[in-house]
C-alpha cells in the first residue's frame, strides 16, 4: 500500500507550551489567528514570504535540545503527546481493568515500557537466546532458514523486505511481495558516497556496530571486525538498490512473477519452499519492486562467508532491539543517531513510550483519545469542508485549457470516487489474540511484532478491508492512498493552526482547507495519476494529454531544483515532486473553494489584514518551522517533502491572487513573470 503523506513523520518526540493551540484562547483573551508578533513586517512579501510571516517566530524560538525540528507541526504534535501521556498515565495506574480490554492492554503495556528497573536487570537478555540460535548456524540453508524465523517470529526482515499488501493492477486482491532493503543507514548515498558528512555518519555506524557487540560480551578486535563485515554486506546491498527516485514510479516497481519462474532467478531461495514457511501457502504469483536486488540478494548468501552473514544476521537482532534493552544499549542508540540528526538530549521516556503505545495498540488507544479530545462538531466540519473542496477541484478540472474531455470525464470519475475517512476508524481494530503483560516488556515487543506479521499475512484469500487506516487517530498529518483512492485525516491534525471553529474562514481554508486540498491532489500527481478510479495501476490518460502534463510538472521540478537549505545543499526536483504539486494543487483548490465563502467574497479586514492576506497567512504559519543542520542535510536527501520555507513560498509564486494581495510586483525576489508561473490542477 502507497501512502503519499501531508508531512515527514518526524523522529523524535516534541516538547512545547500547548496554549497557542487550543481551540480558543486563554484567560479568557480572545485568539489571536494571525499574530503580528509572529511576523517580521520588515521583510517585504514578495521578497521572502515565509520570512514575513513568521520571522518574528523564529527570532524569538530556539529548537529545544531534544528536538531535531521545532514548529507548528511539531508542537501541535506534543500537544497530541501529552494528551496521550495524560490518557496513559490513567489507565496504567490501575492493574485490575478486565484482560484483554482496551484499558488494560493499552495500560499494561505502558506500564511495562516505564518499568525501568525491570528492563534494566534483564540487560541484554531478550536477545540472547537469539544471538545463540545464530551462533549454530552452519551452511547456507541454515541462513535461508534464520531468515525466515527472524521474519516470522517479530524480529525483522534482513537482507531483503517481504509483506503481503494489495496488488496494484488488482486492488480487490492480497499478495506477497518482496522489496529491496537489508540496509541501516536512511538512503543508499550513505554508503556509497565519499563526501565528508557521509564519511562521519560511516564512521558513526560503525563505531555503534562495534559498541553494540562490545555490550554483548564481544571482544574489541572481534567487533571491529564484526563491524567491517557488517558494513561490506550492507554496501552490497546498497549498491544494488534502487535510487528514491526510481523507486517512485509505481509502472516500474511492478514486476509480477510466478512464483515457479522467479525461484527460477534465486536459486538459494527457492520460493515455492520458502513461502508456506513465511505462512503465506498456495500462492501462484509474486510481486517483485526490483528483481535485480534480489538476484544479488541471492548471489550474497554464496559469495560471503558463513561467519559473515552470522554476524549480520546478529545484527539484525541487536540494532533492532537496542532502543528496548537495558540504558547503555540505549545510549549507545541515541548517540549514534545524534550523529544523523543532530538531536541534543534524548526525549524523556514517557513521551517515547507513549509514541511506542500508539505506535503499537494505535486503535485501542486511539479510542480513548478520541473519547477524550476529539468532539464529534469536528467531523461533521471536515466532511462539509471536504465536499467543498472537491466541489472546487472538479470546476477546476472542467476548466483546464490543457486537458482533453475524454481525460477530464476519467479524472471526475476517479474525483468523485474518493473515499473520505476523517477523524477515526468506523471500525476498530481489535487486535484480538494480542496478549500483553504488566510485567514483560520485552516479550510484550516480541508478542506485537508476531501479531502484526500473522496479521499482515492472514489477509491472504480474503477480501480487501477497505475500512483499514494507515494512521492512528492521534496523529498530526494525513495522507492519501492510491490503491483505495481514499484521503484519510487522522483526529489529531483537526486542531489550529489548521482549523478553529471559532476562527474565520479565511484561517481554516488556507490551513485544513489546503491541507484537504494537498491529499486530494495526490490522486492526481505525478504518481497518483496513474491509479485510476478504483485504485488499479492502469493508464487512463490520452497519450498527448500525459505529454502535456508531463512538460507541466518538469516546470515544477526545474523551479524546485534550484532551491537550496545550507546554502549548497539543492532540493531535489523529483524526489519532492509529488508533494510539490500537492502543495501547489491543494492551496489553488483551497482558495477558490474559499472564495466562494461569505468572508471570500468580502473586503472586511480583520486585524489590518484582508481576507485574501489572512488566507495565505494562514498557509505560512502551517509551514512554521526551523531544523537543526544535521537534520535539514539528512532530510534533504530522503524527504520527498521540500523543507518548509520553500513548501511556503514556492507554491505562492505561482499563484495570481497571491500577488494581487500582497502587491508583489517586479523586482521582488519571489516575483515570476506570469507565462512563467506553473499551472497544472
Amino acid at each position: 500500500m502507497k501512502l503519499k503523506y501531508l508531512s515527514l513523520a518526524l523522529p523524535a518526540l516534541l516538547c512545547a507550551s500547548t496554549a497557542t493551540f487550543a481551540q480558543s484562547g486563554s484567560n479568557n483573551q480572545p485568539q489571536k489567528f494571525i499574530d503580528t508578533q509572529n511576523m517580521d513586517t520588515a521583510v517585504k512579501p514578495g521578497d521572502d514570504f515565509f520570512e514575513y510571516a513568521n520571522g518574528g517566530w523564529l527570532k524569538r524560538n530556539e529548537i529545544p535540545a531534544k528536538q531535531t525540528r521545532w514548529g507548528s507541526f511539531i508542537m501541535l504534535r506534543q500537544e497530541s503527546t501529552d494528551n496521550l501521556i495524560s490518557i496513559l498515565n490513567e489507565v496504567s495506574q490501575q492493574s485490575n481493568h478486565p484482560k484483554g480490554s482496551v484499558k488494560q492492554r493499552t495500560g499494561d503495556l505502558y506500564a511495562s515500557a516505564m518499568d525501568s528497573l525491570a528492563i534494566e536487570k534483564k540487560g541484554y537478555i531478550p536477545v540472547k537466546t537469539d544471538l545463540k540460535r545464530i551462533d549454530k548456524i552452519a551452511s547456507v540453508q541454515g541462513v535461508v532458514n534464520e531468515l525466515v524465523f527472524q521474519r516470522v517470529n517479530g524480529l525483522g526482515s534482513p537482507l531483503f523486505g517481504f509483506g503481503v499488501g494489495q496488488d496494484s493492477k488488482n486492488p480487490t486482491k492480497y499478495i506477497v511481495s518482496l522489496g529491496q532493503g537489508g540496509t541501516t543507514l536512511p538512503d543508499r548515498d550513505y554508503y556509497l558516497k565519499n563526501d565528508a558528512r557521509s564519511q562521519k555518519i560511516q564512521e558513526a555506524y560503525k563505531k555503534y556496530i562495534v559498541e553494540l557487540f562490545s555490550l554483548t560480551g564481544v571482544a574489541a578486535d572481534a567487533a571491529e571486525k564484526n563491524a567491517a563485515a557488517i558494513w561490506q554486506i550492507e554496501k552490497t546491498l546498497a549498491n544494488a538498490q534502487l535510487s528514491r527516485v526510481a523507486m517512485r514510479d509505481p509502472n516500474a516497481t511492478y514486476n509480477k512473477f510466478t512464483v515457479a519462474d522467479f525461484s527460477k532467478t534465486t536459486p538459494n531461495l527457492n520460493w515455492v519452499v520458502l513461502l508456506p514457511k513465511l505462512k503465506t501457502p498456495g500462492q501462484d504469483s509474486m510481486l517483485v519492486s526490483n528483481p535485480a536486488f534480489m538476484k544479488t540478494v541471492d548471489s550474497l548468501l554464496t559469495a560471503t562467508p558463513i561467519a559473515d552473514i552470522k554476524v549480520y544476521l546478529k545484527w539484525n537482532v541487536l540494532k533492532g532491539a537496542a532502543g528496548s534493552l537495558s540504558s547503555p544499549f540505549v545510549k549507545a542508540n541515541f548517540e549514534f543517531n545524534k550523529v544523523l540528526s543532530g538531536q541534543k538530549v534524548q526525549a524523556p521516556r514517557s513521551e517515547r513510550m507513549s509514541a511506542l503505545v500508539d505506535g503499537s495498540l494505535g486503535e485501542l488507544l486511539g479510542q480513548l483519545y478520541v473519547d477524550k479530545y476529539f468532539p464529534a462538531a469536528a467531523k461533521q466540519y471536515m466532511e462539509k469542508l471536504v465536499n467543498n473542496l472537491k466541489v472546487a477541484y472538479a470546476e477546476h478540472i472542467k476548466n483546464l485549457d490543457w486537458m482533453s474531455d475524454e481525460t477530464k470525464a476519467r479524472a471526475l470519475k476517479k474525483l468523485n470516487a474518493f473515499t473520505v475517512k476523517i477523524g477515526y476508524p468506523d471500525k476498530w481494530q481489535t487486535y484480538d489474540g494480542l496478549n500483553i503483560s504488566r510485567n514483560d516488556y520485552a516479550g510484550n515487543l516480541r508478542n506485537i511484532s508476531i501479531w502484526r506479521y500473522n496479521y499482515m499475512v492472514s489477509r491472504l484469500g480474503k477480501p480487501v478491508d477497505k475500512t483499514r487506516w494507515g494512521m492512528t487517530p492521534p496523529t498530526v498529518n494525513a495522507y492519501y492512498n492510491s490503491v483505495n483512492n481514499e484521503i484519510v485525516f487522522p483526529a489529531g491534525i483537526l486542531r489550529f493552526p489548521f482549523f478553529d471553529f471559532k476562527a474565520d474562514d479565511a484561517i481554516n481554508y488556507g490551513g485544513i482547507g489546503a491541507v484537504i486540498g494537498h491529499e486530494i491532489t495526490h490522486g492526481f500527481d505525478d504518481q497518483g495519476r496513474k491509479y485510476d478510479a478504483d485504485g488499479t495501476l492502469r493508464d487512463w490518460w490520452t497519450a498527448a494529454d500525459a505529454e502535456k502534463f508531463k512538460q507541466r510538472s518538469d516546470k515544477v521540478v526545474e523551479q524546485y531544483n534550484v532551491l537550496a537549505v545550507l546554502d549548497t545543499m539543492h532540493v531535489n526536483g523529483r524526489l519532492t515532486l509529488g508533494e510539490n504539486l500537492a502543495d501547489l494543487g491543494g492551496l489553488s483548490i483551497a482558495y477558490d473553494a474559499w472564495k466562494k465563502t461569505k468572508q471570500g467574497q468580502s473586503g472586511e479586514k480583520i486585524d489590518g489584514f484582508t481576507p485574501d492576506q489572512r488566507f495565505f497567512l494562514s498557509w505560512a504559519q502551517v509551514w512554521r518551522s526551523k531544523q537543526l543542520a544535521e537534520t535539514a542535510a539528512q532530510r534533504i536527501l530522503t524527504d520527498p517533502h521540500s523543507p518548509e520555507e520553500h513548501r511556503t513560498n514556492a507554491p505562492l509564486t505561482n499563484i495570481d491572487a497571491w500577488y494581487k494581495a500582497f502587491n508583489v510586483q517586479p523586482g521582488d525576489k519571489m516575483y515570476k513573470k506570469p507565462e512563467d508561473r506553473a499551472k497544472i490542477w
